[in-house]
């Protein structure tokens, strides 16, 4: 989640130091840290030292776990300032990547909307629809930004509804419909003299803020704690009270998939999957003043793992490796 507070409110640049200080201090989480340093560092307005902090990530020696997405940041960031040709090189080389991530998409798509480049945008959009929700079932919640923007921008192009805009339709939960929220003359309402017109438009307005604050209220997955089967084997020979918790590793695969399911089907979104390690784990449970062998301590483990963005969304989109580390497809896994 990108921070969004107005810079009169937050000092930016004081929040960015901050941010590059700790990712110091804690190379494992550099990556998300970093990135939202640079966020801080767009709202104030010093594009410039964001770009060098993209730059910075794309040159680390270390494997960037959203290579895709530092790269669409920056090029969002690099139109803004006056790279125009620079920024349209790098948005053509995120589409001819296809990453797997819907965020990449949803950002070189909304650089090309915010500059007018509506066709761009639309193509752009429904290219991620296409290669990420082909025969998929439920779309994940983390694509819906990708379905609702390419509806946004079709609907100024005037073109006719499709199937993809149906289910963007579909998946819009407010009481404001997408086509009335993305109406291109609802911005004639603004200058209406009319109170009826006025006060329709402050309606949508509500609708559009409710949804933003649903999203907000949600800034990282409900995340369901993972062990590799060494980490698993290590951690019960340590701490023999959790044998109770994981008999096995293959029950402990199947119980993360089944409990998967079940948020899913209560209706509950952005779900995913967080690796933990013993080492991790132990540092954890020290700061907390409690014991690794505590049960109760793995839930909160997961939680802090995934507002740390360590979380891998679930389930994974077609075609990708089970979360679960065989190297099988997932729908040849565990999602079979």
């Amino acid at each position: 989640m990108r921070p969004d507070t107005p810079a009169e409110n937050v000092d930016h640049p004081a929040e960015a130091a901050r941010l590059e200080r700790t990712a110091a201090r804690y190379p494992e989480d550099a990556e998300a840290l970093l990135l939202q340093a640079a966020a801080h560092l767009e709202l104030a307005g010093d594009r410039p030292a964001a770009t060098a902090l993209y730059d910075r990530l794309l040159s680390s020696p270390d494997n960037l776990e959203t290579p895709h997405l530092v790269r669409a940041l920056k090029a969002s960031n690099l139109w803004e300032y006056g790279h125009e040709a620079e920024a349209r090189a790098i948005i053509d080389g995120v589409r001819a990547a296809s990453p797997r991530d819907p965020a990449p998409w949803v950002i070189v798509a909304e650089s090309l909307e915010s500059h007018d480049e509506l066709e761009a945008a639309q193509e752009t959009f429904t290219e991620g629809a296409v290669l990420l929700l082909t025969d998929v079932p439920e779309p994940p919640y983390s694509t819906h930004p990708l379905l609702f923007g390419r509806h946004r921008v079709r609907r100024m192009l005037g073109v006719s509804h499709d199937e993809w805009d149906t289910l963007a339709d579909t998946l819009h939960s407010s009481s404001v419909s997408l086509d009335e929220l993305h109406d291109p003359k609802r911005v004639w309402s603004l200058g209406s003299d009319n109170p009826a017109e006025l006060e329709a438009e402050i309606s949508r307005l509500r609708a559009e803020l409710g949804a933003f604050r649903e999203a907000l209220s949600r800034p990282f997955p409900v995340a369901v704690l993972h062990w590799p089967e060494g980490e698993l084997a290590e951690l019960v020979g340590a701490y023999a009270s959790l044998a109770v918790e994981y008999p096995s590793h293959e029950e402990h695969l199947a119980t993360i998939e089944g409990s998967l399911r079940e948020l899913a089907a209560s209706g509950t979104p952005n779900l995913g999957i967080v690796t933990g390690t013993v080492p991790s784990y132990e540092a954890f449970a020290a700061s907390e003043g409690a014991s690794p062998g505590d049960v109760d301590l793995l839930p909160q483990y997961a939680t802090t793992l995934a507002a740390r963005g360590r979380a891998v969304v679930w389930p994974p989109q077609r075609g990708a490796s089970c979360w679960c580390g065989s190297g099988r497809a997932y729908g040849e896994c565990h999602g079979g």
